[in-house]
């Protein structure tokens, strides 16, 4: 029987009793509304290989297509949609991205004009320690801002930086620039209601780079900090320590995830999805 067991914190759940290879309708249709409710699941136990983990992800919508690497490859053989998070190096050339160290507060992929509304991330190999996932509830950072702020932001614009991912690397073919308003990135409201609850949200994709259209410079970056700084207080946030075998769901437009360094001397193996 599948169980769905809140966190008890702001946001997460944990579904029990499922085997993601074989769900059907009826216990697929409870998992959809947890996921809209909770806005990031765990499922733990899991025995997929890469086909079942694209199937079940497909489950949510169209997949991308992964992003290229640092390393300028692309994807798993075989499977486009798979974009490797990791950072094992075989034969002198790293097998995945974002390395071992921190990966800030960030939504995937908002510097793109249609970001995926979800992801979906399943460990292969994680370290004895280090490398937790934090998540982030940007339906509780809307309700956490003072009325002045609310008014100051409700009706603006933010561009997404494209130049830098969350672990500090420069992405594959961009040069990078000094300022905000000319480097590469995508402008999107900071405020949005979300299509499957109705919900208010704030939408901040990654603190870097981020400007606020038509503001001065300085007053860009004032209004963000204030902002950032009561998104991500600690009563707003989850964090997942990872066993092998674990998936976790996010909704990508209402929440933000961080993750922890760790020893680079160990390995760490994800595989990730994203659904449009």
């Amino acid at each position: 029987m599948m169980t769905v067991v809140p966190t008890g914190a702001a946001l997460g759940a944990e579904i029990r009793g499922a085997d993601l290879r074989q769900l059907d309708d009826a216990a697929f249709a409870v998992l959809h509304t947890a996921w809209l409710t909770h806005q990031v699941l765990l499922i733990r136990d899991q025995a997929l290989g890469d086909a079942d983990l694209i199937a079940f992800s497909r489950r949510f919508g169209e997949l991308d297509l992964a992003p290229i690497q640092e390393s300028g490859r692309r994807f798993v053989e075989g499977h486009p949609e798979l974009y490797v998070v990791s950072n094992v190096v075989e034969g002198g050339e790293p097998i995945g991205s974002l390395g071992s160290g921190e990966a800030v507060w960030h939504t995937d992929m908002s510097y793109q004009p249609q970001p995926p509304k979800a992801s979906v991330l399943y460990a292969l190999e994680v370290p004895l320690s280090g490398g937790d996932t934090s998540f982030c509830t940007m339906y509780g950072a809307w309700d956490a801002l003072p009325d002045d702020l609310r008014a100051r932001v409700r009706d603006v614009r933010v561009k997404h930086d494209g130049t830098y991912n969350s672990g500090g690397y420069v992405r594959h073919g961009v040069t990078p620039t000094g300022d905000p308003r000319t480097a590469p990135g995508t402008l999107h409201p900071l405020v949005q209601v979300h299509p499957g609850t109705g919900r208010t949200h704030l939408y901040l994709g990654r603190r870097r780079n981020a400007y606020i259209e038509g503001l001065p410079l300085e007053e860009s970056d004032a209004l963000l900090d204030r902002v950032w700084e009561v998104a991500t207080t600690d009563g707003l946030t989850w964090t997942h320590a990872w066993r092998v075998g674990d998936l976790v769901l996010w909704d990508n437009r209402c929440t933000m995830h961080r993750r922890d360094s760790f020893d680079p001397s160990t390995r760490r193996v994800m595989h990730r999805t994203q659904i449009q």
